[in-house]
């Protein structure tokens, strides 16, 4: 493993000239969010490197992640209609409520910190954004164990559309200033992060009865409201704006000027990822969503982080972005196994298989690319220089 290289030369290299850029125009951000941050990153000791902050908010995830999947591997828990709901814990849904508003918070003051420090640097970007890619799943997957699967929730497919409608919207925004050259930064964020604190505090008050009605007229369930103004947030919120400013960057000639071909190559492992697993999805003889929606779940969250990852680098780097992952090879191989082979039960070590083959080697690649980026650019990921202090 000493002799592994995640970045050439040429990608180091032009870290070297990177500078960042972004806009924000969010009305959430700049008159809640950001004031908030601006406060309370004061108490925040000097000592703490930006990065600690960073990995703690994601740990805080992962907690909410593995405590709901103890108690809600299956999405029943909050099903009343289930033969027998084990219902989760009220106390769950308060410490999702408080580790999803300490995650959103770390995520929002680490940059600020940085900026206090004076140790601002393309690692830290990198680093924040890397983990923000494996999160994106974790958001969608929580919002499915507060309503659950049954009559008044939605099924495991609707709401994998959902979760690869989220991660398609961060790779939009990246891949957006991988052609701009700014990073626009999408409003849908701040309102999910606040909304979702919300939807736990709510639970954990009211119990998950308070979501179990149907809207009087129209007949839809409030996890169908849900799910429709999630919709409504890609359709709206995201996509159009972000095509208009690709669009808008080479009327005027102020983006990265690159063909056709080259501008959309860093899309095509996503949706040749997103389009391999929906086929997994159709030919399987195990109805393997069905029966293992979290870990398929997981699995998809952390493929499509190694790929938004890679584009983050060769964004930040100015290089050209790789065209297919190899992780979408090994998924295009076992696709074809479960197309020409009903295995049954056996497609779950397949799965299993694929998650931690995908799991472990991007925990290697962030190991290993953080070490690479510290090594070149002399400093420690999560320590402050004491002149710095």
């Amino acid at each position: 493993m000493a002799a592994l290289v995640y970045l050439p030369q040429n990608v180091l290299a032009g870290f070297d000239h990177y500078k960042y850029s972004s806009v924000d125009t969010s009305p959430v951000s700049n008159y809640i969010t950001h004031p908030f941050w601006n406060w309370v990153v004061q108490f925040v000791p000097l000592w703490v490197a930006p990065n600690v902050l960073t990995l703690t908010g994601f740990i805080f995830l992962l907690v909410n992640f593995a405590i709901m999947t103890y108690y809600d591997v299956d999405f029943y828990s909050s099903s009343l209609d289930h033969p027998v709901p084990p219902l989760a814990p009220r106390w769950v849904w308060l410490v999702g409520a408080i580790n999803n508003f300490l995650a959103h918070t770390l995520d929002g003051i680490d940059g600020k910190q940085a900026r206090r420090t004076q140790s601002s640097s393309p690692l830290g970007e990198l680093f924040d954004h890397g983990l923000d890619s494996w999160a994106s799943v974790m958001l969608p997957v929580a919002l499915y164990s507060i309503f659950g699967r049954g009559e008044f929730g939605a099924s495991v497919l609707r709401v994998y559309f959902i979760i690869l409608g989220v991660q398609f919207c961060f790779l939009l925004s990246h891949w957006e200033k991988y052609n701009t050259g700014v990073l626009f930064l999408p409003w849908g964020y701040d309102i999910s992060q606040l909304g979702m604190t919300a939807l736990y505090l709510i639970t954990f008050v009211y119990g998950i009865e308070f979501w179990k009605f149907n809207l009087p007229y129209i007949d839809l369930t409030a996890g169908d409201l849900f799910e429709i103004v999630v919709h409504l947030g890609f359709f709206v919120l995201t996509f159009p704006i972000t095509f208009w400013n690709i669009y808008k960057a080479y009327k005027d000639k102020t983006g990265k000027m690159r063909s056709f071909t080259e501008a959309v190559r860093p899309l095509v492992s996503t949706v040749m990822l997103f389009i391999l697993l929906l086929l997994w999805i159709r030919f399987s003889s195990y109805d393997i969503l069905e029966k293992h929606p979290r870990l398929f779940y997981w699995t998809t969250g952390t493929a499509f982080s190694n790929i938004a990852c890679r584009l983050i680098v060769a964004q930040m780097s100015n290089t050209r972005c790789e065209l297919i992952n190899n992780r979408v090879i090994i998924l295009a191989v076992i696709v074809c196994v479960v197309y020409i082979f009903p295995l049954g039960t056996k497609e779950l070590y397949l799965l299993w298989f694929y998650c931690l083959y995908t799991t472990i080697t991007h925990v290697i690649y962030g190991i290993f690319v953080v070490k690479e980026m510290c090594d070149h650019f002399r400093i420690n990921a999560f320590t402050i220089p004491k002149k710095k202090q």
